[in-house]
């Protein structure tokens, strides 16, 4: 894909962060993720050039991080937490029955663009378990049938609003761009940490 002269100036003060243009590596790694839906040759190519690198150093850390999609994904991402917790107390069920309900595999996209399916490891919410996640959004304390309902939603085109975090789910576009810092002004919409996550805490100020 092409880059307009605004993705440009975009990548130009994404750099101007750091003070090292090398360490603009992954924000800008998020940009191109949030103009194609995923990591083009393209997009690490001009990474590359911009930050004066060669494009093997760009892939090297696209490909580390699985953050980092090297092909077309849903509009819509959904991961499953099989670690652990989340697996004995039903992440492992979920993940398989939205498999099925589906009709995909593990890292596969639903026929109409809309859903795809990644089984991924802990995301620091075990107080929540089973967590799933959609564009790095939380939804906890899921059932079989909740997350049946979650993709059904997304598929629908009305997304359900995450459990924690902005009263909307954004997509998986819109999501990347966050992550490579663009402001949507959502960061401070909804519940941030909730009652279970919080009362080790609470616990410690009453000295128990």
């Amino acid at each position: 894909m092409a880059f307009s002269p605004e993705d440009l100036k975009i990548m130009d003060s994404i750099i101007k962060r750091y003070p090292r243009p090398r360490s603009a590596i992954m924000p800008l790694l998020h940009f191109v993720q949030s103009k194609a839906g995923y990591v083009t040759n393209e997009g690490i190519e001009l990474i590359a050039k911009q930050l004066e690198l060669e494009a093997a150093e760009v892939t090297a850390v696209s490909t580390f991080y699985t953050q980092y999609k090297p092909s077309a994904i849903g509009e819509y991402h959904v991961g499953v937490c099989t670690n652990t917790l989340c697996a004995v107390m039903g992440g492992d069920a979920i993940f398989a029955s939205l498999k099925d309900h589906l009709g995909i595999e593990n890292d596969g996209v639903t026929e109409d663009g809309k859903v795809s399916l990644e089984h991924i490891e802990c995301n620091a919410a075990c107080d929540y378990a089973p967590v799933v996640m959609a564009n790095w959004e939380f939804y906890d304390n899921q059932t079989v049938e909740s997350a049946k309902e979650l993709v059904d939603s997304m598929r629908a085109g009305n997304p359900k609003p995450p459990t924690r975090g902005p009263n909307k789910l954004v997509t998986w576009k819109e999501a990347s761009a966050v992550l490579a810092g663009l402001n949507d002004g959502l960061a401070h919409e909804g519940v941030q940490a909730g009652q279970p996550t919080l009362l080790g805490l609470k616990l410690s100020k009453e000295g128990k």
